[in-house]
């Protein structure tokens, strides 16, 4: 074996303490308590004086996405009773320009309303207000799982 690769073992009996962090005095005069007060409400002047940004209708978060969205939540599986949006189905929700594509699974190909659940989701998103067209997505993958389940789904079907 070479030397260069050797591994070479030193014994340590002490190591010498890291310094310690100081804050060196300021020279200058405390700072008052109505000089802390009057710096902190300047702080907070323009922060609470800011508006929040405008969202874009199609936008996550938007008037026409929020409308989607609940539309969504008012389909129900019918042999699991919580909504498809809560079961973790429905993977993506695009919107331009009033047309909404809608990317979702099933929990199983073999499920009964294979056939008719893209269907009413067209049907039930294509009647949201502001909506022009809608289509729907049947994917496979990622496969639906429970972990996709929204927090109340899961409190609804007593799995919390």
């Amino acid at each position: 074996m070479s030397e260069d690769r050797m591994i070479k073992v030193e014994e340590v009996t002490s190591v010498e303490a890291p310094p310690k962090a100081r804050v060196e005095d300021v020279e200058t005069a405390p700072e008052t308590m109505g000089e802390k007060l009057e710096r902190k409400r300047d702080y907070l002047e323009g922060f609470l004086a800011a508006k929040p940004a405008e969202v874009a209708p199609g936008a996550v978060g938007g008037d026409l996405y929020e409308a989607v969205i609940n539309s969504l939540k008012d389909i129900f599986d019918p042999e699991i009773p919580v909504n498809i949006y809560d079961l973790g189905l429905i993977y993506n929700v695009e919107i331009d320009e009033g047309h909404v594509v809608v990317t979702m699974t099933l929990t199983t190909p073999h499920c009964p309303v294979a056939e008719s659940m893209p269907a009413e989701v067209e049907l039930r998103v294509g009647a949201v207000p502001g909506v022009g067209d809608a289509e729907v997505n049947l994917v496979w993958d990622p496969p639906w799982s429970p972990e996709n389940m929204s927090d109340e789904a899961r409190l609804e079907l007593g799995m919390l």
